[in-house]
């Protein structure tokens, strides 16, 4: 009887698992330690890479960095260049070209209604108004040529006629001016019309 209750208590299948286990992670340790215990002989047997072969994977390296930096430099240059088109494209030199021409409107209104009578109302609001207009534009950077009795030049004149000057003094000067010429952050953006004296 007593050896039948042994023979059970051997029979345990929870005992004999858990010496199973540990029998199986001790032989699991030593194949791992008798693994990577790599005898001399077999260390020196592993070849090294030669020259050629470093030279070649540091050549992919070098190659591989710069494909890089160029795609890089690329897509840099790309969106400088959509900057630049897109700040072109919203500049305010085309708004303030338009605007002259109102500019010049407003002149001759001045000059018109200067010839007539009682209209002062009038001449005060659109006197205002040009005022205003000419403030703004100058804010801007947009300033008038003064261009009557100055010496004639291409850099900044359009001689639309010559005409005989009046004097000695005015030969070769602007003597009348048929369209003001207007410069922007001091870069000439329309010349003068002018009548120049020979």
């Amino acid at each position: 009887m007593f050896s039948k209750k042994k023979k059970n208590i051997n029979e345990d299948p929870i005992v004999e698992n858990k010496a199973e286990e540990q029998m199986s992670t001790t032989e699991e340790q030593q194949l791992n330690t008798e693994e990577n215990e790599i005898p001399a002989a077999e260390a020196e047997a592993i070849p090294e890479l030669s020259a050629e072969e470093k030279l070649q994977e540091e050549n992919a390296a070098l190659n591989d960095k710069y494909l890089r930096l160029f795609a890089e430099f690329d897509n840099f240059k790309r969106r400088t260049q959509k900057e630049r088109v897109e700040l072109l494209q919203t500049a305010g030199k085309d708004v303030i070209v338009s605007l002259l021409s109102v500019l010049d409107d407003f002149d001759r209104a001045n000059k018109a209604i200067e010839s007539a009578t009682d209209i002062n109302p009038i001449r005060e609001g659109i006197a205002l108004v040009h005022t205003k207009l000419k403030n703004l534009l100058s804010q801007k950077g947009l300033k008038e040529m003064e261009s009557i009795h100055t010496v004639f030049d291409t850099d900044n004149h359009e001689a639309i006629t010559k005409i005989p000057a009046p004097s000695e003094e005015l030969k070769g000067k602007v003597i009348d001016e048929l369209e003001k010429g207007y410069t922007l952050n001091d870069k000439v953006i329309r010349f003068a019309k002018v009548v120049v004296g020979s």
